[in-house]
């Protein structure tokens, strides 16, 4: 009878997931499929404790929809999954392409390593696999815009089938998986895929109406939340896409947007795989940054939500308190790390790839190299955001603010943005700024002026 191997990774789900399909067809109408994770200490290891709970709750849910035949290991892949079809007898084991820098190579030594037994690569966690979207002379695209038409032009495949008719193989003998990270007060998302499915389906019929205003409003539940499930693929942006056909609205249009930047960010980490970590733009490598004690103390105040801009504050709150931060905010707390407290953003992006549940390689490391003007950007440095002003227009009200820093609660909205104007002063247990914006500001265009001028 043929056996055929299914290696979970970022597509921990049973439908729309065309590779689960091409293990099934290939063991055929009496063959059987064992479904396999395997904890890789490369990936796993580094991972923030969010993300590695988030990971064995999807896990956990995963196993009990294959009714407890998921098989899990630990080791190396390409020294476990030659044993596991050794040990099973697979004829092939089958995937969802990895486009990361990482996941290419692995899965290249896993190919080798499994000598006769073919690794078929079927579908990838995209709505178009990176590398597939190119210029018209071929080139890859350097800015977001004209990435995102062409995208649309070539469109995406329809979800996959039912994955009806699969024989799941148990009573292969699985590792016990690390144990759970004590994550104390942080609140993290339901996992797995039909908690997916049903965040998926409350977001589009009570909030995408108003998403093109509603997503930039962090005191309104205005997004989607769905971040951390399409991060591990508890489903697939073919099924949102699907389910949004024949509805033109400009809310629409701007959520599968944000589902364009997923695709660019994964095609320009695909073309530049060096960007994990180094700068898109090298010219930029010789900004200064600012090092020391006093520097030190200032990052800590960053991270632990105490600068004393209230906006920043809140969504690194936010960010310790969920494992989450609204996107807008995303975008104003890295510009006050770079900008107001000069640090380079590859600190910003460790800190909240160890902090996110959500947290993407390509996604988070290029957004942070695009807020600090090193990246896709086509105008970049120049932007620093204020955060008086962002706050002032993005939480009018103060509703996020006032959720997140309760010594604010009690200010008038018209204060709260900037509580050293209240009547009373800085509530107390509220620190004043750390620093002066509009100062910093000047700092780091002058610092830019003279890496410019060489």
């Amino acid at each position: 009878m043929p056996t055929t191997l299914l290696w979970f990774r970022r597509d921990l789900r049973l439908h729309d997931h065309p590779a689960l399909l091409a293990a099934r067809d290939a063991a055929g109408p009496e063959g059987d499929v064992v479904p396999v994770f395997v904890f890789d200490d490369r990936l796993y290891g580094p991972s923030g404790e969010p993300r590695r709970r988030f990971l064995l709750d999807c896990l956990t849910a995963l196993d009990a929809d294959l009714d407890g035949a998921l098989v899990l290991r630990s080791g190396d892949p390409a020294e476990v999954l030659p044993g596991l079809a050794w040990e099973v007898a697979a004829s092939s084991v089958h995937v969802s392409a990895d486009t990361g820098p990482y996941g290419r190579r692995r899965d290249d030594a896993v190919e080798q390593a499994l000598g006769d037994v073919p690794l078929v690569r079927t579908g990838s966690p995209y709505l178009v696999t990176p590398g597939r979207v190119t210029t018209r002379t071929g080139t890859p695209f350097q800015v977001f815009s004209p990435f995102a038409r062409a995208w649309r032009e070539h469109g995406w495949r329809a979800p996959a089938g039912s994955p009806d008719g699969v024989r799941w193989r148990t009573g292969v003998r699985s590792d016990a998986p690390p144990p759970a990270p004590d994550l104390g007060d942080v609140v993290l998302p339901p996992a797995g895929e039909q908690a997916a499915l049903a965040a998926w389906a409350q977001f589009r019929d009570e909030r995408l109406s108003g998403y093109d205003e509603g997503r930039n409003t962090p005191g309104t539940n205005g997004t989607s939340r769905l971040s951390p499930y399409l991060k591990y693929g508890c489903l697939h942006p073919r099924t949102l896409v699907a389910d949004l056909a024949g509805e033109p609205t400009e809310a629409v249009r701007r959520y599968t947007d944000e589902l364009a930047w997923r695709d660019f960010y994964a095609d320009v980490l695909w073309h530049r795989p060096e960007s994990a970590r180094e700068y898109l733009k090298p010219e930029l490598q010789g900004m200064g940054y600012d090092s020391g004690p006093d520097a030190e103390a200032l990052v800590r105040a960053w991270e632990t939500g105490r600068t004393g801009f209230p906006i920043v504050d809140a969504g690194m709150r936010q960010l310790l308190g969920e494992a989450y931060v609204h996107n807008r905010v995303r975008m104003i707390v890295a510009s006050f790390l770079v900008k107001d407290l000069h640090q380079e953003w590859t600190r910003g992006a460790r800190y909240f790839m160890q902090h996110l549940v959500d947290g993407d390689l390509a996604s988070n490391q290029h957004g942070w190299q695009w807020v600090a003007g090193t990246g896709t950007d086509a105008s970049p440095y120049y932007r620093v955001f204020n955060p008086i002003t962002q706050g002032k227009k993005f939480d009018p009200d103060g509703a996020y603010v006032k959720r997140w820093v309760p010594e604010l609660r009690d200010l008038d909205p018209k204060h709260v943005h900037e509580p050293w104007t209240a009547p009373g002063g800085i509530p107390a247990g509220y620190p004043e700024p750390v620093v002066d914006h509009a100062h910093e500001r000047q700092v780091s265009l002058d610092r830019y002026a003279r890496v410019r001028a060489g």
